[in-house]
């Protein structure tokens, strides 16, 4: 049979994690590929631009949707394991799962609000009726937007287990592709430096380090209000600092925006979805699959002809 689409992988994933243990997408590759009776040529099969075969597509993105709806969570890289909530659907003995299923819990519609449209299904199950509404160019965006945001969550949620040494290496590796620290050795030294006072580091704001920027960057579990940033304001005056950046994992709550407008001093909040974008945007802890070059017609060229 051909490989099926990836809502019919749904309830199978669920069940194969159904142990409790710890698996690899690898091993629900295999797992997935026994259950539907794959033949050697459906796990061969590629998709168009050849880059992934289409079971590999597939079982990824069932497993990102079942995450989604915290039926499953990730112990890991590339791995994963059910939830309590996976097990109660188990025992539902359902005959399938699919998005409408899924759509019940709010953790899941708020992944599917996020995305500009529908978020982007298995890249060759887009529907002919869906592509007549946009022009390719907009189909094209579309895709992009969504696969960026998808990889800034998956990004996020990896960064969120990461040691808190290696997060403060992470922000170094940003800031110095942001132009910022100098060189990346006089940066590594300046991070971590002082640990006290609410101050967790200093960077250089430019590489002649004409000016210092102060830095406060944890992996905070809630959000951050305006009694943290205020405190990490009132630090910079020991410093007689006037520029500062707060890096979270978290998000800031609306009164600690509201702080930062009012003061004087200059203070950058960074949260968990904005560091996520700026990682992608200057390549920390990513890697490039792809790269299209979109063109159009240049007129000014066909205008030397007249």
């Amino acid at each position: 049979m051909a490989v099926p689409d990836f809502q019919s992988m749904m309830l199978p994933l669920l069940m194969f994690a159904g142990d409790g243990r710890e698996h690899s997408i690898r091993e629900a590759i295999e797992h997935l590929s026994e259950y539907f009776q794959l033949t050697d040529e459906d796990r061969r099969e590629m998709l168009a631009r050849g880059r992934q075969t289409r079971l590999e597509n597939r079982v990824h993105w069932t497993r990102i949707y079942l995450s989604k709806a915290c039926l499953l969570e990730p112990v890991g890289r590339a791995r994963f394991r059910i939830t309590a909530r996976g097990q109660e659907v188990l025992q539902l003995n359902l005959p399938s799962i699919d998005i409408r299923f899924l759509m019940r819990y709010p953790e899941f519609v708020a992944f599917r609000e996020r995305q500009p449209q529908q978020p982007l299904e298995p890249e060759e199950d887009n529907s002919e009726d869906e592509a007549q509404t946009q022009t390719p160019l907009e189909m094209l965006e579309l895709s992009y937007q969504n696969l960026r945001q998808s990889l800034a969550e998956e990004l996020l949620d990896t960064v969120k287990r990461c040691n808190p040494k290696f997060f403060e290496t992470l922000v170094v590796d940003l800031l110095v592709a942001m132009g910022y620290g100098g060189s990346r050795k006089d940066a590594g030294q300046a991070i971590g430096r002082t640990g006290d006072g609410g101050i967790d580091g200093i960077i250089k704001e430019d590489r002649l380090g004409l000016d210092v920027i102060y830095l406060q960057a944890k992996r905070w579990e809630g959000a951050v209000g305006a009694p943290v940033v205020q405190t990490f304001a009132g630090s910079l005056d020991a410093y007689n600092a006037r520029k500062g950046v707060m890096i979270t994992t978290s998000k800031f709550t609306q009164a600690a925006h509201d702080f930062v407008n009012r003061i004087q001093k200059k203070i950058i909040l960074i949260d968990g979805e904005q560091l996520a974008q700026l990682m992608i945007d200057y390549g920390i802890g990513v890697t490039e699959v792809n790269h299209y070059v979109v063109k159009r017609i240049d007129l000014d060229y066909f205008e030397l002809e007249n």
